[in-house]
């Protein structure tokens, strides 16, 4: 268990100053949300597989 999991789901994350950042900090954050993204968009699709799967399973 991570402790961000004992964190409230809603809390807002602050921002980060990023004024201060080079071009390549800025591009490999860049480069890092997206990846983080397609790891997300991974889960939702698995998390649809399945609740799919169950909703066949439990129709009549």
């Amino acid at each position: 268990m991570d402790l961000e999991d004992l964190e409230p789901r809603n809390q807002s994350k602050k921002l980060k100053d990023l004024s201060n950042w080079s071009f390549e900090d800025l591009e490999a954050y860049i480069a890092a949300m997206e990846a983080e993204i397609v790891r997300a968009r991974t889960a939702i699709a698995q998390k649809k597989g399945v609740a799919s799967v169950a909703d066949s399973l439990f129709k009549r």
